[in-house]
């Protein structure tokens, strides 16, 4: 049976289109993910599959239930963390705990033994008697990830599990998450845009302004892209990228400072780029050549950077932020 499966799904919010009719569907047991900046239409996804979002249009399952119809018997199959922590500091992790049981009415007889599987899946058994408070960043996204296996859930909603984690915590949690998916079999659905932690998804859909533009494992994304990513600092951008255009029929952009465009077998074109720009006077300081990555193929897919996306969506928002004030 499907987990999850999701048809023609969107979401407006008055004249924005926040999610535009996307198609999906995941399998039991697949670690599935997400993948795109901020503002892509992924929380809202997630929302609605959570039944926190009533969907404008389009229909979802999950775990075999209507996410509008069976709203109850979704809740009852899904566990969900939270973007944003939403712990009790003053509680112990157990009392957190326990209180998220009494919620899912999970039976008095088995609280005990999950408490204590859930602890001792994500290291925080010896920590159960301890004020959250105490802990740091990564205890805390430990404790919700074990709250929200407590009532052994179909499917796990992890939203942006790793946000404001330093590298070594990330990777940290990332594998207790490997961990508790061949210990449990559980679904883990999660929204990231980190490329390195897309690695871990069996599969990825890359969702750009509220559409699915790219879908498979991580593997087969970036052999789609099937051309090396070719990156140039040189004083005069402008002139590169018209010359890589007139003389070698090349679509160029800079990103994060850098001329960028791909290419088939970069490291045998960088000597016909260097010998041409020389006749043109063309000054470069520096070329490198990199094998596909998933930020290559969010590039080829959707003509920007994630970065980059991440930056145009913020500076959008300032943007409608100052036009409303300039109206009042």
């Amino acid at each position: 049976m499907l987990a999850v499966d999701v048809h023609g799904l969107r979401k407006d919010y008055g004249e924005v289109k926040a999610v535009k009719g996307v198609e999906f569907s995941v399998e039991g047991g697949e670690t599935f993910g997400f993948l795109g900046p901020n503002g892509a239409g992924k929380t809202t996804t997630i929302g609605m599959l959570c039944t926190l979002v009533r969907p404008t249009a389009g229909r979802a399952s999950v775990a075999g239930y209507d996410v509008v119809r069976e709203r109850e018997h979704v809740r009852r199959s899904i566990g969900l963390v939270f973007q944003d922590p939403t712990l009790d500091n003053y509680l112990t992790a157990e009392q957190n705990l326990r209180f998220h049981a009494e919620l899912y009415g999970v039976p008095r007889q088995v609280v005990k033994r999950r408490l204590r599987s859930v602890l001792e899946l994500v290291g925080l058994a010896d920590k159960a008697k301890a004020q959250v408070r105490s802990f740091s960043g990564g205890m805390k996204r430990r404790l919700e990830i074990a709250r929200g296996l407590l009532h052994a859930p179909v499917v796990l909603f992890l939203d942006e599990p790793t946000i404001g984690l330093d590298p070594q915590t990330r990777r940290s949690i990332w594998e207790y998450i490997k961990s508790l998916k061949a210990s449990e079999g559980t679904t883990i659905f999660m929204t990231t845009h980190y490329m390195d932690e897309a690695e871990y998804c069996d599969r990825i859909a890359i969702i750009d302004k509220g559409q699915v533009v790219a879908m498979g494992s991580p593997d087969e994304l970036k052999a789609s892209v099937a051309m090396d990513r070719v990156q140039i600092q040189t004083d005069s951008p402008a002139q590169a990228i018209e010359a890589l255009r007139e003389h070698f029929g090349l679509v160029a952009a800079v990103h994060e400072g850098n001329v960028t465009f791909s290419v088939a077998e970069g490291g045998e074109f960088v000597p016909k780029l260097f010998a041409r720009f020389g006749e043109l006077g063309i000054p470069v300081r520096s070329v490198g050549v990199s094998r596909p990555s998933l930020d290559d193929v969010f590039l080829s897919y959707t003509g920007t950077t994630i970065r980059d996306a991440e930056a145009g969506a913020s500076n959008e928002w300032m943007r409608r932020v100052a036009a409303r004030g300039m109206r009042r």
